[in-house]
This record gives C-alpha cells, structure tokens and sequence, in this order.
C-alpha cells in the first residue's frame, strides 16, 4: 500500500510547493548509458531479449530511488512500494500497443511473464492494448531507430501527472566493440530534483554492469 509523505518534515517541501504551481512543471534529460552487459544477460535466459533486459535494468533502477516511487495525488504526495512498466511495442502494421510488463527483482521471472504479455499486445488488432492510469506504472517507449541526444513526451495539461516518463534510443556500437544507448528522463520537479535523476542514472549503470 501507497504511503504518505509527511511533507512538514520533507527537505523538499520549499521546492515542492513551487513547481507544482508551475503550469509545465516537469524537466528532461538524455544521456548516453553502456549496454554492452546486457548481451551476456541475454544469453543466460530464453526467451529474452534486449528490449526486455533494458526495461528490467530501468525497473530496477527506478525501485532502487524513491524519487521514482513518489506520485502527485492532489495535496499529497504518496511513496509507493514498487512500480512496474507500461511501455509500448509495434504491431505488423506499424500501429503501436500498450503493454504492462510487471518488475520481477529476478531476470528470468520478469522474463516469464513478460512474453506473454507481449505476444498478446503484439497481436491486438484494435485500439491501443492495455491503456492503463495506474500510479505505480512507469511509462516507457523506445525509438530503435535513432541515437537521440533529446526527447519530449506527451502530458496531460496542468501539471497532474507526475509519472515519470523514460524512452530507449539505438544501440550503437564503438569500435572496441561497447555497445551505448540514449536513454531519456521526464519527471516532475516537484517530486525530483536533478540529483534524483542522477541517481537513477547511476543506479541503472549498476543494475546493467551486474547483469
């Protein structure tokens, strides 16, 4: 169960209670992050793939900051226990879907019930899938076919939505063979400060390099 902050004792609370007055109160960065552990991670499961051990890598990371549990509801702010992924993924006919890919701290389990799940998704013939308002879901997408260095994703008007938002670039490779990927984050700067995303940040490197 959702827990709420006591935002008297918050360090926060100055800087919560001045951007969630601001009409876009959100900010954005990009970075480029070392995928090549990921390769070996792969290999060890069936069925997996590297869309799938980047998603779990971010699952992971953004369980390990509580900054990414935190949701906007009306005057408060709730910590949540864990938060999963609603990500999206092309059908044949170029039309995407929705999905909700639950975290598993284990690889393999996350694994196991992720593909079917995708499968399903894939072969959905109408609407958007499995549109979810869940708090405690992260929302996802990945842009396989460009090495962004920037990326903006769609709100809501008014500054309600507090879930963070990340999206996955192209890998590309470097000639001694490390394999890099953009990998982008909008969140809600009542909620974060940079130093949180950071720390996202690092913790996904952590999660990736011990794969």
């Amino acid at each position: 169960m959702p827990k709420p902050l006591d935002l008297a004792a918050w360090p926060r609370r100055a800087a919560f209670e001045h951007f969630r007055q601001l009409a876009h109160p959100f900010f954005s960065l990009c970075a480029p992050v070392d995928v090549t552990a990921l390769a070996w991670q792969v290999k060890r499961h069936p069925g997996a793939t590297l869309f799938l051990a980047y998603h779990h890598a971010a699952l992971r990371a953004a369980n390990a900051v509580d900054s990414f549990r935190l949701r906007l509801v009306q005057d408060q702010v709730m910590l949540h226990e864990q938060v999963d992924a609603s990500t999206t993924v092309l059908r044949a006919d170029d039309s995407i879907a929705f999905v909700t890919l639950r975290y598993e701290p284990d690889f393999g389990r996350f694994v196991e019930r992720a593909l079917p799940a995708l499968d399903a998704a894939k072969r959905s013939s109408t609407g958007m899938g499995e549109l979810s308002d869940e708090p405690v879901l992260l929302h996802m997408t990945t842009i396989p076919w460009l090495a962004f260095s920037s990326f903006s994703h769609a709100r809501s008007a008014g500054g309600t939505d507090s879930v963070p938002k990340l999206a996955f670039g192209k890998i590309t490779q470097e000639a001694d063979g490390r394999r890099w990927m953009p990998v982008a984050v909008d969140v809600h700067h009542a909620l974060m400060d940079g130093l949180h995303v950071g720390r996202f940040y690092a913790e996904l490197a952590a999660a990736i390099s011990s794969a």
